[in-house]
């Protein structure tokens, strides 16, 4: 869920969110908390075991990391694991975040190193990974991966996942996301990537970090049913739902579920319940779509 929409100041070529584009998102005040924990209680009572906050930050202030918190508090309150992303953070502000309640922090890496200067240029690869140095020092568990189809070659994919792998230790959480081409943004006439390359990226992100939980994102809506059916034999193994994925239309939950049940897959919640199948899934965000 996105909590605070809009007016973002970096200048990441695939983000409807960045203020420096006309993508007809505007700025908004962050939600209230009775707002927040109403969709959250949707997520969970539709099979949703985690919940993701998103704000459109290049890095929060003290005020605003005091205000997540309560969100954060509030959510965790109903019983399921929460995770934000929120920009770049400093060491105190994610020892105060994991003090809330908090439990995975999403900040992706989006690319490989040597690619990222071309997709954005008002921060530095570094900065992304001082920020998960200062996340895994809070305790916190990192949600880390990136995006394809933003006219990469080949070799940067390689790079993304060598980077991600290599990280002391590698993710908990690993989202792929595929592009989603909006209006407005400097990668919307970006050429879609070959489907099969995307299932690749799937596969070898399982080989390379066989304990992280390989969550299909963004751009699943693009990819449909038979795709999304391959990505999971090739291992991923969770999904990313929602009525919306931060502010891009995302596959209706109702549909997911019918898909999940097509395939015979079953959540972590169901499986240690005994129950019947439903949504392997976390409440959206963290997509990429965001300057997380």
């Amino acid at each position: 869920m996105s909590v605070k929409t809009g007016g973002c100041p970096e200048n990441c070529g695939y983000c409807p969110q960045s203020a420096e584009f006309d993508t007809g998102v505007k700025a908004q005040k962050m939600l209230e908390v009775d707002e927040v924990l109403q969709a959250a209680q949707a997520a969970k009572q539709a099979g949703a075991t985690r919940f993701c906050m998103g704000a459109a930050w290049r890095a929060p202030k003290d005020r605003d990391i005091d205000k997540v918190a309560g969100l954060i508090s509030a959510v965790k309150g109903l019983g399921l694991e929460t995770c934000a992303t929120l920009g770049m953070l400093q060491p105190d502000q994610a020892l105060a975040l994991k003090a809330a309640g908090l439990d995975y922090y999403n900040h992706n890496l989006d690319t490989a190193p040597e690619y990222y200067q071309d997709v954005v240029s008002t921060r530095q690869y570094q900065e992304r990974l001082d920020t998960l140095q200062n996340v895994r020092d809070a305790g916190l568990r990192v949600c880390c991966g990136g995006i394809v189809g933003m006219g990469e070659a080949p070799v940067h994919r390689a790079g993304l996942i060598a980077q991600l792998a290599n990280l002391n230790p590698y993710p908990d959480s690993v989202p792929i996301n595929n592009l989603v081409r909006v209006p407005g943004t400097p990668l919307a006439e970006s050429e879609p990537i070959d489907p099969l390359d995307f299932v690749r990226m799937i596969a070898v992100a399982r080989i390379t970090m066989p304990k992280a939980r390989v969550r299909l994102s963004a751009g699943r809506q693009q990819l449909g049913e038979a795709v999304q059916a391959l990505c999971f034999l090739a291992g991923a193994n969770s999904i990313f739902y929602g009525d919306k994925l931060l502010v891009t239309g995302n596959p209706d939950a109702n549909a997911d579920l019918q898909l999940l049940r097509k395939l015979g897959l079953r959540s972590r919640q169901t499986q240690e319940e005994g129950a019947a199948p439903a949504a392997n899934a976390a409440q959206g965000c963290g997509c990429g779509c965001t300057c997380g």
